[in-house]
């Protein structure tokens, strides 16, 4: 009988701790959280002190099943689930399902799964810590609150299926509150000056005027800079002043949650979600050949930069065994954590340093391998000396105006011979020159040529998933857990959209965050929400009770819900209703059927009142080509189209575009009769067109018979090179795929367009993929082939 009952989330997790323990342990996998809130009702007890309903989710019913008989065969059940709140509350919820069993209950922590650590873990085993477990409890309610209080508000005032979040809708704001500036933003012009100098030994160089009479120069149009150059004709130009000094450019400290998201958005373009994806893989174990299965790096959820001695040691004896003597510093680099850093967790860093990625590169997949090689690069160049630099400042004076040139040489690479940080949205004027020549103060120096250049100023550009990551974390909106949740969720919802690399709000979003700005300004408000991720942490200390938190936010929430529900409830309804069966108040909730007035006594009063939304028209200058009636602007399924106003009596429409104009589709072109018959009328097929333009065959006598059939495309199968490609579906979603299946499985997702060649290997077709909240995608078929390309969704 084995002793112990190992349980952590994932199988990935459990199988590569399995092969490090031995016979006296069972490792078992909980398929994350075993219990949470109701999807089908708030699960918050608010009149109860805030006590939370939880419940086991149907589709993990199975597992814990497993897991309570697997607990019946062991003395012991230790928990092993990840180092932070979510994993400390998941072993919460599975030590509560388990307590039936009448083992004891101990947690193991580790920061990397590597079998030194895990069984280092199994001799420290510790009660659960319950100040963790209630911060994790304390935000999931939060969460839930709002969520659950506002989006039913949300769905009457713009459409059905809207959600609010408490950090979700604090990024929206920020994505919108940019793109206001970038449209208010009025360009000003400003002129800048170099001069061309050449030195008594031949050689030229370039200064920019840095001051005119002392201060430094504003110059607002070409009259200004005229005058300048007036007073330059024929001036001398005299070097005043040269400074050189020794500048140390420090290493990057390790990665940490949000660094590594940002890093890898800029330097290899993954998006927050599949940076975080790919490190799980790396964390839970690879398996790496005669080595066995290890993980690869250390916990990847963490906003701490301290690295264990251990590894200090490791990584220090690498760079002394690898590089010269000058890289290894003569102690070891410590970086200073964040305020408020959670330092038990370690910075993100090789759990072998020793371990180069050329070591792995035969066991990891081409995305596993980038991200894994910038890890150890990172980690590593922490831990060597500093860049060391010669720079030089110039000074030179002409008539009463000063030019400044500045350069850099590098003295000694140090950690940039192995990694450099990548910098977004840089100013090229700020970068600096090379090399300046050598020059003596007091010499006089020739002005070949003056370069005037007029500029405008520019707005501030849109945030990237990774600048908006760093404004998120600069303001203490959200935790390394939430950052790439939170963007994947407003890209999905709608709210945000990615336009060639950057973020920005959609007529939705925009509409979205005017509604919950003005109706709960606390909610949105950042210094509000980071004040909140503050207190949550100090209920993760101990410092702070979570009842009494909870309790002071729903005070004020519940006073701007109060207010927003009213302004409904009185346009719905006319007056502030009673419950019809107890006269208690009324609150709206969302229920199968959309939107009705609850009880607030629910469940012990069933008391409701349905409520219908009047469906809002905006008027436009458009007439009804059919009736000459005014058309007005409404909203559907598909989004704002134009309709007559004298609907139901005429049901003309007409598309519109993103800004609401009217598009011209032109007449539809007829059906075109083919010499086939419908298998099962026996009337000819037609050729006709879908709404998205694509053609098919069709029984004449539609709609009494509802036949139809995809057309041929005359396309060999990529794969096999012997099949046809065939339209065929699944559920309702077309595909495309080999009429050889099963003996070929090739299949495509997308748009076939044959106008289109493949920009890499010539292939004469390729299709585009558009998802829910993604970039519009052109791929080539081939499997082989790995290109992609973002295009722009008029184009496609």
């Amino acid at each position: 009988m084995s002793k112990y009952l190992v349980v952590v989330e994932s199988p990935a997790k459990a199988k590569t701790i399995n092969k490090f323990l031995g016979p006296s342990y069972i490792v078992r996998a909980s398929y994350g959280h075993v219990r949470d809130l109701p999807k089908s009702d708030l699960g918050v007890d608010i009149a109860n002190d805030f006590q939370p309903k939880y419940v086991t989710p149907k589709d993990s019913a199975k597992n814990v099943k497993a897991l309570q008989e697997a607990a019946k065969k062991v003395d012991m059940i230790l928990l092993a689930s990840d180092p932070d709140r979510e994993g400390e509350a998941i072993g919460w919820h599975v030590a509560a399902l388990l307590e039936k069993s009448g083992k004891p209950v101990q947690r193991i922590v580790f920061n990397e799964i590597t079998k030194r650590s895990v069984k280092e873990a199994t001799k420290h085993p510790r009660a659960i810590d319950q100040d963790l477990v209630n911060a994790q409890q304390a935000r999931r309610i939060l969460d839930r609150l709002v969520g659950y209080k506002i989006s039913p508000w949300l769905q009457w005032a713009v459409k059905k299926g809207l959600s609010a979040g408490r950090v979700q809708s604090v990024a929206v704001r920020m994505v919108c509150e940019r793109e206001a500036e970038i449209r208010a933003f009025v360009p000003e012009e400003y002129w800048t000056l170099e001069a061309l100098l050449e030195t008594p030994r031949n050689e030229i160089f370039t200064a920019r005027l840095s001051r005119v009479a002392g201060e430094k120069p504003v110059i607002g149009n070409e009259a200004t800079m005229q005058q300048i150059l007036q007073k330059l004709d024929g001036a001398t130009y005299n070097v005043a002043n040269i400074e050189t000094k020794e500048v140390r450019r420090r290493p990057f400290p390790p990665f940490i949650t949000s660094s590594l998201q940002q890093e890898a958005s800029r330097k290899l373009g993954f998006s927050p979600r599949k940076t975080m994806i790919l490190a799980q893989q790396l964390y839970e174990g690879i398996a790496l050949g005669a080595d066995g299965t290890d993980g690869l790096i250390t916990y990847m959820r963490t906003d701490s930069t301290r690295i264990a001695n251990e590894a200090l040691d490791e990584v220090r004896q690498f760079i002394r065994e690898n590089h010269v003597p000058e890289m290894l510093p003569e102690k070891p680099n410590f970086y200073a954590s964040k305020k408020g850093a959670q330092d038990a967790h370690e910075g993100i860093r090789p759990t072998v340093p020793a371990r180069t990625p050329e070591k792995v590169a035969a066991y990891l997949d081409d995305d596993q391998l980038k991200l894994y090689t910038l890890i150890w690069k990172r980690f590593t160049a922490s831990q060597m000396t500093p860049a060391i630099l010669d720079q030089t400042i110039i000074d030179i004076n002409a008539a009463d105006c000063e030019f400044r040139a500045s350069g850099s040489v590098m003295k000694f690479q140090g950690f940039t011979i192995l990694y450099e940080e990548t910098i977004e949205d840089k100013n090229s004027e700020d970068e600096n020159a090379a090399l300046l020549p050598q020059v003596n103060a007091g010499e006089k120096l020739d002005q070949r040529e003056l370069k005037p250049e007029q500029h405008f100023t520019k707005p501030p550009p849109r945030y990237s998933e990774a600048s908006l990551i760093r404004a998120l974390e600069e303001n203490g909106i959200g935790r390394p857990s939430t950052y790439a949740p939170t963007i994947n969720t407003i890209t999905e919802r709608g709210y945000v959209e990615r336009d060639k690399g950057r973020l920005k709000p959609t007529e939705l979003g925009d509409q979205v965050n005017t509604l919950l700005v003005a109706n709960f300004p606390d909610i949105l408000d950042l210094g509000f929400t980071a004040q909140l991720e503050s207190d949550l942490d100090h209920v993760e200390e101990g410092t702070r009770e979570w009842h009494e938190l909870l309790r002071a936010f729903y005070k004020e929430f519940e006073k701007d819900l109060t207010i927003a529900q009213k302004k409904m409830i009185t346009e719905l309804i006319g007056e502030e209703p009673k419950c019809p069966k107890c006269e208690s108040k009324m609150e709206l909730r969302e229920g199968f059927f959309g939107l009705y007035l609850s009880c607030t006594r629910h469940p012990e009063c069933d008391g409701r009142i349905s409520v219908k939304k009047k469906a809002s028209a905006e008027p436009t200058d458009e007439i009804c080509d059919l009736c000459g009636a005014p058309m007005v602007l409404r909203l559907g399924r598909f989004g704002k189209f134009l309709a007559c106003s004298k609907y139901p009596e005429c049901k003309n429409t007409h598309k519109v575009d993103k800004a609401g104009n009217k598009v011209d589709t032109g007449p539809k072109e007829p059906p075109k009769k083919t010499d086939q018959k419908c298998p099962n009328c026996g009337a000819f097929l037609l050729i006709r067109k879908s709404r998205r333009g694509e053609e098919f065959y069709g029984c004449e006598k539609y709609p009494k018979c509802k036949f139809t059939k995809p057309m041929e495309l005359g396309i060999k199968c990529p794969k096999c090179n012997t099949g046809e490609l065939v339209s065929k579906l699944a559920g309702r979603r077309r595909f495309y795929g080999c009429d050889r299946y099963p003996d070929c499985d090739y299949t495509i997702f997308g748009q076939i367009d044959k106008n289109v060649v493949c920009g890499k290997c010539s292939n004469p077709w390729t299709y585009v993929t558009k998802g829910k909240g993604k970039p519009t995608m052109r791929k080539c078929p081939l499997p082989k082939c790995s290109f992609e390309e973002e295009i722009e969704e008029a184009e496609a």
